[in-house]
Order: structure tokens, then C-alpha cells, then sequence
């Protein structure tokens, strides 16, 4: 007998979370409303007891103990192999669902068809913004602003540091370049036609690379401000320097996916200036920040491995796409 299909399966990818994963399924199962979910969560190998919690707490969630870190990507494409549900709902362990924010999302999608990717509104613990819930796509402007170190010295500002999105509050509907992973929404056809994500981003850069080919496809990525979460961001990354270099890995196959020519190799030199500046201005600078210094020392030591990027794989662009994406 076939099981009808749920309104939502939430995938959950967890690796050594066990400190924070409690507390986000329980608000989960609390704010669920009336949908019926589907709950997946894959363990990447995790050394503490999540994979005890999960059995011990929440014996309905689909566990799949992956014996090893599988990262990110290619964890979230296994656990949608198990999904039978008309969306699909990414959400990061470090998140506490707030106000029945995955009902509303789901409810907001009905409504507004043919977006493709759905996001919500991310908050602090003290209730003030998180802007991490949606970026504006990366472009040769804003990576020279990176270059210059714009980014850094007008923190936030529209104009030097685009891709934040700091000037909206993410209050009111619109639409953006990216919804990241921590909560966002595809309609489960909509996966299946962009392949999921490239599994060659192990962490960090997925869901740019997912938004930019939505966009490709004709998705118009939108937020949804009355879908609201708590995300303790960082809470459940590696040291500093493991987390710099998994991001400018991811950026660099971001920019070789998805620049071409003249601008690929602009952007991928202002990659390399940027971390040059910052590493250079941490070792001249105070020393009250030692990791952050040593991060940044330890990326551009690493520059010649991580420019490289991922090897292409499936989803990768080979020519330049309809529409010129990733000009200014």
C-alpha cells in the first residue's frame, strides 16, 4: 500500500549537533501546524550522541547514519532520495522554528507558484536580524569591492557590500539571488529538474550554485517575511581556518561554474587580492583576534589549493548562459 505523500519532507543534515538538534526538531514537531511532514535527518558520522537523541527523542524521524562526513551537498541530495512529499524543505540543525514558519513558507509557496526557491526571515537569539537567510548574487562589482576590502570597511553598505542585502530587513516579500541552506523550500519537482546540488560543493556554495541555475531555469528565488526562524550561525561549523577554506574553495568553483572569460578570471584574481589584503592587514593589525588573524594567514598560504576549486561535475556550465549572469 502506497503512503500518501506528506506536505512537506524537512531534510536536516546533522554533524555533531547533538547540543543543538534537540531543541530543532522539537520546535519542529511544536510549530508543524497542520502540515503533515516527513522528517529526514542524515548523521555525517558524528562522534557525540546525536544519533541516541534522535532515536531516544524522536523515534518518528527517518534517520540515515551515513558512517562518515559526506558534507553538506551531497548529504541533503541523499536524504531527498527518501522524500515522498509535494516540497522539500531544507533546514539547518543550528535553527529553531519559530510561529509555524515552515506552514507559512509552504502556504506562501502555494500562492506564489513558479518561483522555484523559497525563503524565510532568520533571527539572533535576542530577536534582532540575521542576515544570513538570503544573499544577493555575487557579481564583478561585488567582488571588487571584496578585492579593495570595501566589503570590511563599509560593512553593510548598499553600494560597497551589495551582496548582504543589509539595507532590507527582510520584512516584506521580494525577490532575491540566493535563499541559503539554513531554510529554504523547493517544490519537489522543482528539485528533481535542477538535479538537486552539485555534490562536488562539499560545503559552503551549494545553494549559490542551486540559485544561479534556478535562475537559469526561469525560478525567480523569493522571501517570505512571515516565515521565521531562529539560526545560531557558526554554532555548528569547524575552527575558523577549516571554515575559511571549505568557503573559498566552494567560491572559487562558484566563480569557475559560473563566470566565464574575461570576468572568470577577474573575479578568481580578486579572490586571491582579497584574502592577500586581509591576511596581510591581520598580521600588521592588533593580535586581540588570533584566530581570525591565523585564518586568514592559513587561507592565503592555501591560495594555490583552494583557487582551484572543485573538479567540474554534472551541473557545471560549460559555456556561457543565456541571460550573461554574474555581469554587473
Amino acid at each position: 500500500m502506497t503512503t500518501a505523500p506528506a506536505d512537506v519532507a524537512v531534510l536536516i543534515v546533522s554533524y555533531n549537533t547533538e547540543h543543538l538538534l534537540g531543541e530543532c526538531l522539537q520546535t519542529l514537531y511544536d510549530q508543524r501546524g497542520s502540515l503533515k511532514q516527513q522528517v529526514i535527518v542524515v548523521d555525517n558520522g558524528s562522534v557525540d550522541r546525536s544519533v541516541d537523541l534522535i532515536r531516544s527523542r524522536f523515534p518518528e524521524v527517518e534517520l540515515i547514519e551515513a558512517k562518515e562526513n559526506l558534507g553538506f551537498a551531497r548529504g541533503v541530495n541523499l536524504a531527498a532520495t527518501r522524500a515522498n512529499a509535494e516540497f522539500l524543505l531544507l533546514l539547518n540543525p543550528d535553527t529553531v522554528v519559530l510561529d509555524r514558519a515552515i506552514e507559512r513558507l509552504v502556504q506562501f509557496a502555494r500562492l506564489r507558484p513558479g518561483h522555484g526557491l523559497y525563503g524565510g526571515r532568520a533571527v539572533k537569539r535576542d530577536g534582532t536580524l540575521e542576515l544570513s537567510s538570503c544573499w544577493a548574487l555575487p557579481t564583478v562589482w561585488s567582488m571588487t569591492c571584496f578585492a579593495l576590502g570595501l566589503t570590511t570597511a563599509f560593512r553593510h553598505s548598499p553600494w560597497f557590500d551589495p551582496e548582504s542585502m543589509a539595507d532590507w530587513r527582510r520584512d516584506t516579500v521580494r525577490e532575491v539571488g540566493i535563499v541559503t541552506g539554513c531554510l529554504l523550500l523547493a517544490p519537489h519537482n522543482v528539485w528533481q529538474e535542477l538535479n538537486g546540488f552539485d555534490e562536488r560543493y562539499f560545503m559552503y556554495g551549494e545553494d549559490a550554485d542551486l540559485a544561479f541555475r534556478a535562475r537559469r531555469a526561469g525560478f525567480r528565488p523569493i522571501i517570505c517575511p512571515e516565515s521565521c526562524i531562529v539560526h545560531d550561525v557558526g554554532k555548528a561549523s569547524a575552527t575558523r581556518a577549516d571554515k575559511l577554506l571549505l568557503l573559498f574553495k566552494g567560491k572559487a568553483t562558484l566563480m569557475r561554474d559560473h563566470f566565464f572569460g574575461w570576468r572568470q578570471h577577474l573575479v578568481l584574481l580578486e579572490l586571491i587580492a582579497g584574502v592577500g589584503l586581509r591576511a596581510l592587514l591581520a598580521k600588521v593589525g592588533p593580535r586581540s583576534n588570533q584566530p581570525k588573524a591565523d585564518g586568514w594567514a592559513t587561507l592565503w598560504s592555501e591560495r594555490r589549493e583552494w583557487i582551484r576549486g572543485y573538479s567540474p561535475g554534472i551541473n557545471a556550465d560549460t559555456k556561457p548562459a543565456t541571460g550573461k549572469l554574474g555581469e554587473t
